[in-house]
């Protein structure tokens, strides 16, 4: 598509604080001009009645499974969600088989996402193949195309190694991502310690194994000045601690996900396993916390740590299940059913935390929309409400507890490059 105007957009750039109505021109996916009534003959138009295009949001936390798992979710299949959910960009975590470890693995990603609307920036281990005794080869991956360090899923215990990789990686001006978890309090439990979990017997995992671990990464943080980027935050305790540190000077970033400021564990109780996730679904108390970081800025983005399974294996017993749901498509709902309108956050603040930020922590250009940019928008409607429905999902994967639930702000499109994903009706 060479030439498309969208009229009647209501712009809203947390970078060049545009926040109005106006019309946007994109030629050959560059903005050509904004508010400029002059326009191509051949141009396709689009009237977007007032509806919003924000800079295009930026996933940091996504499963897409690709490569040795592609019976969960692949690239083109994790992609097509993401666009559904209004990304333009997602950061692919390195828990798949064989784990993003070396170069060759970057690459092979990198080619096999080229071509696709939705850009696949790839997550490196920490250490070799996540075992947390090695450490990977930070210059290669760095060098390859990796846009942050992790063990996702495993987190690095080893305190030492855990300082040397602060230290490596600060030389690329790269962030270690977190999953932040001391392995034997969690004394693999499978939902959060509490009344709910005395009441249905579920093996507890307690939020101090989450804050333990928080607390030594931003001592050794601080001790190396390395960049520190906790993943899906889950309890009041980290929250603090962030908040604390912060003030310190500390280099330390933090996302939250839609399901940790929506769902308590009171959700467990139903023994659903799409209600089992980890870090686990926490009380009111560490819910509340959670917004409140968001509110006050100590917590930055908000990830949707997509994590597809196939139907059968989500279909046993709740201790057997495997962690993790389906977020791209219910995130911006969630962010602005959640969030925005019970004013928790502006709508500036939610869109800062979906594409600004993001993009900041992974040390990728900023999106401004103003002419002669690349054009890298998402379009959602906040006068629409929509349904999800599962059956009608572009993942892989089913395993959601967010299955016939209502939200505002349907997404109409993305666009990124000359990529023009529209949903439009």
């Amino acid at each position: 598509m060479t030439s498309v105007l969208l009229q009647n957009a209501h712009i809203v750039d947390p970078v060049t604080g545009r926040d109005g109505v106006t019309n946007i021109l994109i030629e050959d996916g560059t903005i050509s001009s904004i508010g400029d009534p002059s326009t191509p003959s051949s141009v396709q138009t689009f009237d977007l009645k007032e509806a919003i295009v924000a800079p295009g949001f930026c996933d940091m936390h996504v499963h897409l499974r690709e490569p040795g798992y592609e019976h969960k979710e692949t690239i083109a299949t994790g992609t097509a969600a993401a666009a559904a959910g209004g990304f333009t960009a997602v950061a692919c975590m390195p828990n798949t088989d064989p784990p993003i470890d070396s170069a060759e693995v970057i690459r092979s990603i990198l080619d096999r996402a080229s071509g696709f609307a939705v850009d696949v920036l790839p997550v490196a281990t920490i250490t070799r193949k996540r075992e947390g005794e090695e450490l990977a080869p930070l210059a290669e991956l760095a060098d390859a195309g990796a846009v942050a360090f992790s063990d996702d899923g495993a987190p690095v215990v080893n305190s030492q190694l855990m300082r040397i990789a602060f230290e490596y990686a600060l030389m690329f001006n790269k962030p270690l991502i977190q999953h932040a978890e001391d392995l034997a309090l969690a004394n693999n439990g499978c939902v959060h310690e509490g009344t709910v979990s005395a009441r249905t017997g579920l093996p507890p995992i307690p939020s101090v194994s989450e804050t333990v671990m928080v607390a030594r990464d931003l001592l050794l943080a601080e001790y190396t000045g390395g960049l520190y980027h906790v993943s899906h935050v889950s309890t009041a305790g980290a929250v603090e601690l962030i908040r604390e540190a912060k003030k310190r000077g500390v280099r330390v970033t933090a996302e939250a996900t839609p399901h940790h400021f929506t769902l308590t564990d009171e959700a467990t109780a139903g023994f659903d396993t799409n209600t089992k996730m980890k870090p686990p679904l926490r009380n009111r108390d560490d819910l509340e916390a959670i917004k409140e970081g968001l509110r006050d800025g100590t917590i930055d983005a908000i990830a949707t740590d997509h994590a597809p399974h196939a139907p059968h294996e989500k279909l046993v017993e709740y201790t057997y299940a495997p962690f993790g749901i389906i977020g791209l498509e219910t995130a911006v709902g969630l962010t602005l059913r959640e969030l925005v309108l019970p004013g928790v956050l502006t709508l500036v603040e939610a869109v800062e935390k979906l594409s600004t930020n993001p993009r900041r922590i992974l040390g990728l250009r900023e999106i401004r929309l103003e002419p002669g940019e690349p054009a890298n928008l998402t379009l959602f409607d906040m006068n629409r409400q929509w349904t999800f429905d599962v059956a009608t999902s572009r993942s892989k994967s089913r395993n959601t507890p967010f299955h016939g639930e209502s939200f505002p702000g349907k997404i109409i499109g993305i666009f990124n490059r000359t990529h023009f994903i529209r949903q439009i009706t």
